[in-house]
């Protein structure tokens, strides 16, 4: 990444990292890491995005805490399964545009890796990881509410003390007379220990909308958010 391609990208997550290293493999994939410069990181991403899981979790579970303090801890759950899952995330990273910035190998990068959501989801992970090295707790904190929690997503899991996702969905369908949906899982990435599932959602015979997780039941409910988001349905 040139100086000013990093410039724009600090200026878009609102943070201007005092060691650039961590921006940088943040948004380096292990398909880079055979053809990386000297310059690039000599690290993949993955530990960062380990870590951004781990710390995303414990800052919104926090928000979520003091923002809802007679919500039990079922629907404390259920609101940071609304906000925290792989769909909410790639679609938190698509509006920062980084998929413009990763570091791709030339195959992931053939086959469309920089729209892909599970890599979108794991380097919007490892950024906050990253700025967490940075800068500290409250530098990512600040990031986690611009970017996701303060956001549209945020607002939409309002009705989180109530309905699981799929049950939303299903009680959606129901009230317009129509069948519920059908999930099918479409597509299985990455070794089984770090497995990603996209599993797509059917209304009415037709393809609705997809959504991403780490298990069959996260992206099952991901995919029922964005069936929600496309119906209108998630602001009612």
């Amino acid at each position: 990444m040139t100086v000013s391609e990093i410039a724009e990208l600090e200026s878009a997550i609102g943070h201007q990292f005092r060691d650039p290293r961590w921006l940088l493999q943040a948004l380096m994939h292990s398909s880079r890491l055979p053809e990386r410069t000297e310059e690039e990181p000599a690290e993949s991403n993955e530990k960062l995005e380990f870590l951004g899981d781990a710390v995303l979790d414990l800052l919104v579970s926090e928000d979520l805490v003091r923002e809802f303090p007679d919500w039990t801890e079922g629907h404390l759950s259920k609101g940071r399964a609304r906000l925290v899952n792989a769909t909410a995330i790639s679609l938190a990273a698509q509006r920062l545009g980084l998929g413009n910035y990763l570091l791709l190998g030339r195959g992931e990068e053939k086959t469309g890796g920089r729209t892909k959501p599970a890599l979108l989801a794991d380097a919007y992970e490892a950024l906050i990881a990253g700025i967490y090295l940075d800068a500290g707790l409250e530098a990512a904190r600040g990031f986690v509410r611009r970017t996701l929690v303060d956001g549209e997503i945020a607002a939409k899991a309002g009705c989180a003390g109530g309905s699981d996702p799929k049950s939303a969905l299903q009680e959606f369908l129901q009230s317009r007379g129509m069948a519920p949906g059908s999930y099918h899982v479409i597509e299985e990435i990455g070794p089984d220990h770090r497995k990603t599932f996209r599993v797509e959602v059917r209304i009415a015979g037709q393809n609705a909308a997809l959504g991403s997780g780490r298990t069959k039941k996260e992206a099952e409910q991901s995919a029922a958010i964005a069936a929600l988001i496309q119906l209108g349905a998630e602001g009612n």
